[in-house]
């Protein structure tokens, strides 16, 4: 009979152990005092087959919250979805655990995963003791430095279990470093992220498709020197000063949304805690929840309709700004009703009788092209109108190459912090050496994407420090960055080219992959 956990095991976090050394030992003993906090589960295995053997078992089974210990931490971080938390020595225990080798040893070694202690210097000029530092990534690093200290005549190794069991091996005495408290440290970090991690859940169900918030993105987010991306900013700042609305026309990862929040943050309407800037994505709501989500509903107005009645996101906006996003998918009914909201300044909620007054600017966004949008009879032209009385339009990232290189640069650290890990010291230079590489090609999916790349990119990074960042390795991570940038339309003359960026002859180059003196050439030839 399979085993049916009692409802107090399924509210419990599931934590997991992982080592493959004499940490067991340490975390088997620590386990006995938390277990009535939590379900904890040891795995005797590392690396890969530790890697392979969580991933197998996630799939059908719960795992909040994985814990690991140097350089088998940092392999699972890379590789697994569930969170890890790293069990760390503290400096006491590098004290007490130097102390009891100087009392079997005269010379000493210290390996420690990928960086170096600097504070063993003092330690070694205030008790005298002669310390040889060592720093290992790999099991093979490991065994040909605790090679190399024997040679040299240390007699007694501090370290993990991975380096205290190779250094028995060896012949070595092996110390190692970690002390209960600090296991015990790394379970209450466990448990710390896993109570976080069920109020994220909770509030993840409770969120529906729309996001209400104060707007967390401004002028500084929009990045790239270019001279396109200046005057999006200076036009962002011209904007945030009228009341009017705003599209923003852009195709699909521009960044249309933080443009917006943007012009919000920049405007009157973002003074005091209480002006909130509300998104819906109107092409993600089905349009019987688009109609109540956008002007609410009154109670009973129709089945399932909440006691009480609710309150719609123009409520909600009230006094701040209401973000429509994908306006090109809202159903034609409702762009009659979004058009008396905004000539009345009132809405009128589903099943009600009474207009509730709202002071709310609109500002919209689509990738398609409203215009032909309106010429088919699929989008009122009175409404494209009224919501186009500013207009702003996001350039896509193949017409601004000058800002692919550093936002990859930028993308790529940020993504390497978010995993924990630092960006190797010769980053810079090498992402500059993939420039090529990387402004070749189209972006179809504009800033996302190249955010979606250096993820990846620092996903692997992340899990080999060691690994440069060359053309070779970024190709294999993103071999799509291998297709070549369409330079232009066949049927797209240079004028139409020209046309397009308003006489800016620098994106309009970027944009046909030519230089400016050739396109200054063409022009001539042209003329």
């Amino acid at each position: 009979m399979a085993y049916a956990p009692a409802t107090e095991d399924l509210d419990r976090p599931v934590i997991w152990t992982v080592s493959v050394s004499r940490l067991s030992e340490l975390f088997r003993d620590i386990t006995l005092e938390y277990d009535h906090l939590a379900t904890i589960e040891p795995i005797n295995l590392g690396f890969d087959d530790a890697a392979r053997h969580i991933r197998e078992r996630m799939a059908s089974e719960r795992c909040d919250v994985v814990i690991a210990a140097g350089s088998n931490a940092a392999y699972l971080k890379g590789r697994l979805s569930a969170p890890v938390v790293v069990a760390k020595a503290s400096g006491y225990d590098m004290m007490e655990a130097l102390a009891r080798a100087r009392k079997v040893a005269e010379h000493i070694g210290v390996i420690s995963y990928q960086s170096p202690l600097p504070a063993l210097a003092e330690f070694s000029d205030t008790f005298g003791a002669a310390i040889f530092q060592r720093t290992y990534v790999t099991e093979q690093d490991a065994r040909d430095r605790i090679r190399e200290l024997k040679l040299a005549g240390v007699t007694a190794i501090v370290g993990a279990g991975l380096i205290t069991d190779l250094a028995e091996e060896a012949g070595l005495t092996g110390i190692f470093v970690y002390s209960a408290a600090s296991i015990r440290q790394a379970f209450d970090d466990a448990l710390e992220v896993a109570r976080q991690g069920a109020v994220d859940a909770r509030r993840s169900r409770r969120t529906t498709l729309t996001d209400t918030q104060r707007a967390r993105h401004g002028l500084n987010d929009l990045k790239g020197d270019s001279p396109a991306m200046e005057q999006l900013r200076q036009a962002v700042v011209l904007f945030a000063k009228s009341p009017a609305t705003v599209l923003i026309e852009g195709e699909t990862g521009t960044g249309k949304e933080l443009a917006a929040q943007a012009i919000h943050r920049e405007s009157p309407r973002s003074m005091g805690a209480n002006r909130p800037f509300v998104a819906v994505n109107c092409g993600a709501v089905a349009e019987s929840l688009l109609e109540s989500e956008l002007f609410g509903h009154e109670e009973g107005a129709f089945t399932g309709a909440r006691r009480g009645g609710h309150a719609g996101l123009f409520e909600a906006a009230n006094h701040g700004t209401l973000f429509l996003d994908e306006i090109g998918e809202m159903p034609l009914p409702l762009q009659t009703r979004l058009l008396r909201v905004l000539e009345e300044r009132e809405v009128m909620r589903v099943g009600g009788t009474r207009p509730i007054a709202v002071n709310v600017r609109v500002i919209s966004a689509t990738h398609c092209d409203l215009e032909a949008r309106v010429r088919e009879g699929r989008f009122r032209a009175d409404l494209y109108y009224r919501l186009a009385v500013l207009r702003l339009r996001i350039p896509a990232l193949r017409a601004r190459r000058i800002d692919v290189t550093p936002l990859a640069e930028w993308s790529l650290k940020h993504a390497l912090a978010e995993l924990g890990a630092r960006p190797h010291p010769n980053l810079h230079a090498e992402i500059k050496a993939c420039a090529g590489l990387l402004e070749r090609y189209d972006w179809p999916g504009n800033v996302r994407e190249l955010r979606n790349v250096m993820q990846r990119l620092a996903l692997y990074l992340a899990a080999e420090p060691l690994q440069a960042l060359t053309q070779a390795f970024v190709l294999k991570v993103a071999p799509e960055l291998g297709k070549s940038a369409v330079a232009a339309p066949v049927e797209e003359s240079l004028h139409e080219v020209m046309a397009r960026f308003d006489g800016r002859r620098d994106e309009a180059a970027a944009y046909l992959g030519i230089s400016r003196t050739t396109l200054w050439r063409k022009l001539k030839q042209g003329a």
